[in-house]
């Protein structure tokens, strides 16, 4: 126990020894608000090209028209176990990265984070899903308390543009105002897939109190600059099978104080993309069952 309290000890004096050398960081990971971060052009420029790396990748999976989930391209036996664990209600996720040729893509003064994720919902037609999807006026009721807000702004048959206002907390509580511009595409019988873009992401200080406002974006907490999404379905094997893969952007941490906080901020897309995914499966779970309710 000795040894345990001495390693305790030289813990914390480490890190008040980096509190001191960068207070912002270190004032965050404690549950204060970190100074403005800056999006430079170099960043998006990076965060840019990393996209249309994805967008290519993408385009050409949906042409060749075959193994279109993640998990489809795993060996055998592991493509077996995952299947399995799908039908068990599992979500299974994999983190993923684009490589420029051969090399990663630096991205100065920021982090870039990609993550796909897989749910399987047993009993569901394609129609079920789309219709949660596409039903942005009540994203606030499936999806909150991660979405506090929801509202379609347009629509033209299958191209929408929507307001999402997001609430997240992990240790400090962040609202993003978000307007997206989304389109679905039908790809044959039981296969779809839709393509989403925030076009605009905002931070929110003071939300919910009469001096509420936006800062302005690119120059604001730098906790999601920004954010692009793809979607799959495919209906089969008695359900529909839901992927969702996404790339976002965020400020970058500071070396020195890379491994206390890097850890929190990295958690926060693969979470939020794994409760998506099993909200989606609940929210078309329930709306069959109030379907069923009513027809008999």
């Amino acid at each position: 126990m000795k040894g345990l309290r001495g390693g305790c000890g030289a813990r914390r004096a480490l890190l008040l020894a980096a509190a001191s050398l960068f207070p912002v960081p270190a004032d965050f990971a404690q549950g204060a608000e970190p100074e403005p971060a800056i999006l430079h052009a170099n960043t998006l420029a990076a965060f840019d090209r990393y996209v249309k790396l994805t967008e290519t990748r993408n385009s050409e999976e949906l042409e060749r028209g075959k193994d279109l989930l993640w998990t489809d391209e795993l060996p055998v036996l592991e493509r077996t176990e995952a299947y399995a664990a799908l039908k068990r209600g599992e979500v299974k996720m994999k983190k993923l990265e684009m490589l420029d040729g051969a090399r990663p893509i630096p991205c100065p003064g920021g982090m870039i984070h990609h993550w796909t994720g897989v749910v399987f919902i047993p009993g569901a037609k394609l129609d079920d899903v789309l219709s949660i999807l596409n039903d942005y006026d009540k994203h606030w009721l499936y999806f909150g308390p991660d979405v506090e807000r929801s509202k379609i702004e347009s629509r033209n048959g299958d191209h929408f543009h929507v307001f999402l206002r997001f609430r997240r907390h992990k240790v400090v509580t962040i609202v993003l105002n978000t307007k997206h511009e989304i389109e679905y595409f039908h790809d044959g019988p039981g296969r779809a897939h839709s393509r989403s873009s925030a076009v605009r992401i905002a931070e929110v200080e003071n939300a919910g109190k009469s001096n509420e406002r936006e800062k302005a974006p690119g120059d604001d907490g730098g906790f999601l600059w920004r954010m692009e999404t793809w979607w799959r379905m495919e209906e089969r094997d008695g359900g529909v099978y839901v992927q969702s893969e996404v790339v976002s952007l965020t400020r970058d941490i500071p070396v020195l104080l890379r491994w206390m906080i890097e850890p929190f901020i990295t958690s926060i897309p693969k979470e939020t993309l794994t409760a998506t995914l099993v909200a989606t499966r609940k929210a078309v779970q329930r709306r069959m069952a109030n379907d069923e309710s009513q027809s008999l």
